[in-house]
């Protein structure tokens, strides 16, 4: 049986994302969207409201739960019995990035679990979770580039910010 995880911040979840979720629970028995608090970062939405956001885009998934994580990654993954962590490579910047964090991980991990990482598909390398935002931020439509329920949650906190 294998159970993975991808993790990530998901200020807000965008339809990489998805799409890579998709993907990552076609080859688990069991995945978690493993919502990640880093103190370093400042996200737009809570973590209710980005929790609310995930469960709204994965809503069609059987097999894929959410969960909320703090701390240190690759012991997250070793205490909660996951084999395997799905990353998303979009473009070398990625590239360059994860391949450190991969051996360290394995370092940790210890053969004990594996990172595996998933192209994304090359029509949605572009979209990011920070250029939502800041094209959000700034009025413009940033319709396909999160999924459509996630989009109207994103204008309703918005608009509740606003008053």
């Amino acid at each position: 049986m294998h159970k993975g995880l991808v993790s990530g911040s998901f200020d807000p979840i965008t339809v990489g994302h998805v799409e890579m979720i998709e993907r990552a629970a076609k080859l688990c028995d069991h995945l978690d969207v493993g919502v990640f608090v880093n103190a370093d970062k400042t996200c737009m939405f809570t973590l209710e409201q980005r929790i609310e956001m995930i469960k709204a885009a994965i809503a069609h998934l059987d097999n894929v739960g959410i969960v909320h994580c703090e701390g240190h990654l690759a012991s997250f993954v070793l205490e909660n019995g996951y084999d395997v962590m799905f990353r998303g490579l979009r473009n070398a910047t990625d590239f360059g990035y994860e391949i450190g964090l991969a051996q360290i991980y394995a370092k940790f991990y210890n053969g004990k679990a594996e990172t595996v990482y998933l192209m994304t598909d090359p029509n949605l390398s572009y979209i990011s979770s920070s250029v939502v935002r800041v094209n959000f931020e700034l009025g413009a439509d940033v319709t396909g580039w999160v999924p459509d329920k996630v989009y109207e949650l994103m204008k309703e906190y918005k608009s509740r910010r606003m008053q």
